[in-house]
């Protein structure tokens, strides 16, 4: 069953972590999708990122209907600068709202955050790449990582992992983890290259589709599951979308599909005060 499951919240069109939804009451995480905003032409509706060439203006609006669709206040807002690498980065209360209405503020070179901050929203922005969640309810701790090619060769997902155990001192089978809307093997076709990145998941059973003229089929979503699952998250406790950014570019923004030119969609996590 799909866990991201369409919905209203706040008045804009999200899709929220369903299963998490009633079993953890403090936590909001979720996915928003292209609609229900105010950016126009192919930024249209809902784009969520400052660095694409849209009006900032529209997109700081943008941004506080995705809030509110997570339940908590602008100034919650908090983001990375995403340099498709595997840093991880610890959001303290002074961290608060850092990259929420200008880009050089956001934490500088980073990936993924983490955090046992309440009244924090953890922010990524997306266009086919995976974005990870993670909850440690034993240490009321949260994580967003944001896993393109690079960020899953590098293998993000274990470097969540691994600082939150340190930081925070999670324990990996305590931990709950998901998988987001991202494009899928249907729609990513990669190099050689980029395919020899991932050789030694294939052999351990990550799907790896061989296309005519040296080209691939790429499943990020079933490789970031197998990570998490080898960083000791049981399969049990991984929530993985079926959703294909690339696919259903009417309900979401696809970097590759639209050639680079469109909007951003934002995954969050938060822990309620």
């Amino acid at each position: 069953m799909e866990p991201f499951v369409e919905s209203d919240a706040g008045g804009t069109a999200a899709l929220r972590l369903r299963p998490w939804d009633g079993r953890f009451p403090r936590l909001t995480a979720g996915f928003t999708s292209r609609r229900g905003g105010v950016s126009e032409s192919e930024f249209a509706s809902l784009n969520c990122g400052l660095h694409v060439g849209d009006d900032p203006d529209r997109v700081e609006e943008n941004r506080k209907m995705a809030a509110r669709a997570a339940g908590m206040p602008f100034e919650a807002w908090t983001s990375a600068e995403q340099v498709h690498g595997n840093g991880v980065a610890v959001v303290t209360a002074a961290d608060r709202g850092r990259g929420r209405d200008r880009l050089h503020p956001a934490v500088p070179a980073a990936d993924a955050l983490i955090t046992r901050e309440k009244g924090i929203l953890l922010a990524g922005l997306f266009a086919d790449c995976v974005p990870l969640y993670f909850y440690d309810p034993v240490h009321e701790a949260v994580g967003l990582a944001h896993a393109g090619w690079r960020g899953t060769a590098a293998r993000i997902a274990e470097a969540v992992v691994k600082e939150m155990a340190e930081r925070f001192g999670t324990r990996s089978e305590d931990l709950y983890a998901a998988i987001g809307p991202s494009i899928g093997p249907c729609c990513y076709e990669v190099g050689e290259e980029t395919a020899k990145a991932f050789a030694d998941a294939a052999e351990e059973g990550v799907t790896l589709f061989a296309r005519p003229g040296g080209k691939y089929l790429l499943d990020l979503k079933r490789i970031n599951r197998h990570i998490m699952m080898e960083a000791g998250i049981l399969p049990i406790r991984i929530e993985v979308s079926q959703w294909c950014t690339g696919c259903r570019t009417d309900l979401f923004f696809s970097h590759r599909k639209e050639r680079g030119r469109t909007g951003r969609m934002a995954a969050w996590i938060g822990l309620g005060e």
